[in-house]
């Protein structure tokens, strides 16, 4: 029963969708709904969502950041107002054309993303250089009507939270625009246990409107690359449409330099990918809804063990997100096949043997090791076992990562890389577009980041094989 158990995920090697696919559904991360491309959150995922937006909402507000909210639905015209900004969306938006049984006079966008509405606010908030910077953040919804959907990565709704900045001169635009990016590269890397590549997005890859794109880029097991976050400095572009203005010091009427920038929940599929195994989920401890999970072993003595399990619990749920699997139904190695596959970093047992000796048992998930504790040290040594597990995640992450990164200078070499290995191509490219749109063509490999930290060794454009000294980082991607 407990092998069948394992049976029901398909392995990894295999089939790498179908073993994602498996792991959230038998995880209970999501479901399928009844509305094409959207999914069910179910309370575990949700609970794995809230760990993340506590964390990121922390960070938010040390940095001077305050949380609002913005309307779902955005009128036609106004999405209309910043053509660049609508040209990109206009393929997944989603409109509403009926109030009841009247036909709208105009046309409502269900917010793809919110820059207009927010534009529009700004424009009657903001009057003079006292009320800037104006740092705002929300966390919501989007709907964007994907024709390709799979849980967490891509979906016609899914949550999120979306900066957006107001500032008077470029220079703290830019400085606002960077220190969101290394916001999200500590939270990504320090809480999800997830290496990220930070630079810069190509012109064909910035997000619709910007003016520049920064981006952290990460590996998943397969070898793909998926965007972790993105962070966008949006120059005058919006604030000269929206009519952005501000008297500044000088007496000028000038307008405003924004940005904008945001993490999704398809950051829950980035842990999936990249920490998972053939045996199921492998949660960050940080963000593990369930840290502890408490499997007494009882055989003849339940009563005893039992409320030895009782009392563990009680010392634990003060320091830790602990749980207790004391279900009659199941066998202990049931229960361990579950918790497991749930990604649980710490099983504790605890049996006859166990109480006698005044100690516990516990089961780390990322190595299977196994360590007799003495009761009386238990909660300082969870706290020291789920920093290592935290930190040794990060650790397996970033050397698959490096150990997949192909260093590559000519374009045939490149073709059967990406055809045949997995992972990430590091190569000069000499910043012209239409390179870039040639390896995409025939490869289907993205420019995925112009990383900040350059080797600053000359080279060849992989393509054409003029100097370059711009090294990057291309991938297929999700």
């Amino acid at each position: 029963m407990e092998n069948e158990y394992v049976k029901e995920i398909t392995s990894k090697s295999n089939d790498f969708s179908q073993w994602y696919v498996d792991v959230i559904l038998k995880g209970e991360l999501a479901d399928y709904s009844p509305v094409r491309g959207c999914m069910v959150i179910r309370p575990y995922g949700y609970a794995v969502w809230e760990n993340m937006q506590k964390l990121l909402d922390a960070r938010f507000k040390a940095t001077g950041h305050k949380n609002a909210y913005f309307p779902l639905f955005i009128p036609e015209s106004l999405l209309k107002k910043e053509a660049e900004h609508v040209e990109g969306f206009a393929p997944e938006v989603a409109w509403v054309t009926h109030g009841g049984q009247e036909e709208l006079a105009e046309r409502i966008a269900v917010r793809p993303t919110s820059e207009t509405i927010i534009c529009s606010m700004y424009s009657k908030w903001i009057k003079s250089w006292r009320d800037l910077p104006v740092l705002i953040n929300q966390w919501c919804n989007v709907v964007r009507w994907e024709k390709s959907t799979r849980p967490f990565l891509r979906t016609a709704e899914f949550l999120w939270q979306e900066g957006h900045t107001a500032h008077r001169t470029e220079e703290d635009a830019e400085e606002e625009t960077l220190r969101m990016l290394e916001v999200y590269r500590d939270f990504v890397e320090t809480d999800l246990s997830l290496p990220v590549i930070k630079g810069q997005k190509s012109e064909n890859e910035k997000f619709a409107g910007a003016l520049r794109t920064y981006t952290i880029e990460a590996m998943m097991s397969d070898g793909k690359a998926l965007q972790a976050g993105t962070s966008h400095n949006l120059g005058q572009h919006f604030s000269k449409v929206f009519n952005i203005t501000f008297l500044d010091r000088d007496g000028q009427l000038k307008n405003v330099w924004q940005t904008s920038w945001g993490v999704s929940t398809r950051l829950i599929g980035a842990i999936i990918m990249t920490h998972g195994d053939d045996r199921g989920l492998k949660l960050p401890p940080k963000i593990a809804p369930v840290q502890v999970i408490i499997v007494p072993i009882s055989g003849k003595n339940k009563e005893m063990v039992q409320s030895k399990a009782d009392e563990i619990f009680e010392r634990l749920r003060c320091d830790f997100r602990v749980e207790m699997d004391d279900r009659d139904e199941y066998t202990p190695g049931w229960k361990f096949n579950e918790w497991e596959m749930k990604g649980v970093p710490l099983r504790l047992e605890v049996g006859p043997k166990d109480v006698e000796k005044h100690q516990v048992v516990l089961v780390r998930r990322d190595t299977g090791e196994k360590i007799s504790v003495d009761e009386a040290e238990m909660n300082v040594k969870i706290k020291l076992l789920l920093d290592e597990i935290q930190n040794n995640m990060f650790k397996q992450a970033k050397e698959f990562r490096d150990s997949n990164i192909s260093e590559v200078d000519n374009f045939e070499e490149f073709k059967k890389i990406i055809e045949e290995k997995k992972g990430f191509i590091k190569t000069h490219w000499c910043e012209n577009e239409a390179c870039e749109k040639h390896i995409k063509e025939q490869t289907g490999a993205t420019l995925r980041c112009i990383p900040f930290e350059q080797d600053n060794v000359p080279g060849n454009c992989v393509v054409c094989g003029k100097k370059s000294n711009k090294v990057v980082y291309f991938a297929k991607s999700y």
